[in-house]
């Protein structure tokens, strides 16, 4: 007995050694890759930073510059600006597309591909070929309208402009996720729901929409993640000269510019700190505000 039980001891703490080796490039990742970052960042946001990498603890110093910047609180609004115009409408789109690839239509796996397309074509590619589109002079737009929109250049209408290449590149993605969730719901229903003469539009509002909300929860958190964090669309569709950038700098573009090219780190610490702060306070929101319209119930 007892010669089992060590037997048994021993098995379990090879089994614990194997799952602690099979782990450790996860946990290593994330702490080189993240968790550490993470702390520098913040160490950096109290500092003053100086060349080769050295620097100076200064406090509370950048967060008060911070928040006495009105380009910071430009960048605030434009995210702002730049998350109601993609989330809400970029989720009703790719709930649509969801719908509709759920059906039976000839075809289907193809316009699953066409659609997921976008997510796996490079940004730079993908920014190249929408501002050759929204070009002022020869681009395919103008061109249909016969008059000329300054697109990328007006103020009043870049951010709507990147907003589209936004939900363009993302409703794939979001459709796919979306209709796995779809996938999920029971036939049981629709047919239950038919023989009590129930229409297609209050099926869909009273057993398709409540059954996919812990996907849509999911779908709206990550999309609300992205456009919080939007930079690099920015960056490739914006030039530095741009008299339209002030109109279109979110906070990870005023990071960008802060850090990079003015060259104060601390600063631009704050900002992505601050950014991180304001991803933790709406997820929170979120998660809270859940209980009210997602059901898990089966």
């Amino acid at each position: 007995m007892a010669n089992s039980k060590a037997k048994a001891s021993r098995h379990a703490k090879s089994e614990s050694m194997w799952a602690y080796i099979m782990v450790a490039p996860t946990i290593i990742g994330l702490l080189v890759l993240n968790i550490y970052p993470l702390i520098d960042t913040i160490k950096l946001s109290f500092s003053k930073t100086r060349p080769f990498g050295l620097y100076e603890l200064r406090g509370i110093e950048n967060y008060v510059k911070m928040f006495q910047s009105a380009e910071f609180w430009r960048a605030n609004l434009n995210t702002l600006y730049f998350c109601l115009l993609t989330v809400p409408l970029g989720i009703f789109l790719s709930l649509v597309v969801a719908v509709m690839l759920n059906t039976k239509i000839k075809g289907r796996t193809f316009f699953r591909a066409v659609f997921f397309l976008p997510m796996v074509v490079a940004p730079a590619a993908v920014a190249m070929v929408w501002k050759w589109i929204f070009n002022t002079e020869y681009g395919i737009i103008n061109t249909l309208l016969a008059h000329k929109v300054n697109w990328i250049t007006d103020p009043n209408i870049v951010m709507v402009t990147c907003a589209i290449v936004a939900i363009w590149s993302a409703i794939g993605y979001d459709a796919v996720l979306l209709l796995s969730g779809l996938q999920n719901i029971s036939k049981s229903y629709y047919e239950a729901a038919s023989l009590d003469g129930a229409t297609k539009l209050q099926q869909f509002f009273h057993i398709t929409l409540p059954m996919v909300s812990p996907t849509l929860f999911v779908v709206m958190i990550m999309r609300l993640m992205s456009s919080i964090k939007v930079y690099d669309l920015i960056y490739m569709m914006i030039e530095e000269a741009n008299p339209a950038l002030t109109s279109a700098q979110s906070l990870m573009y005023l990071f960008y510019r802060e850090s990079y090219i003015s060259g104060d780190r601390g600063l631009g610490s704050s900002v992505v700190i601050w950014t991180v702060a304001l991803i933790g306070l709406v997820t929170v929101v979120q998660f809270w505000g859940q209980k009210k319209w997602v059901n898990y119930e089966v």
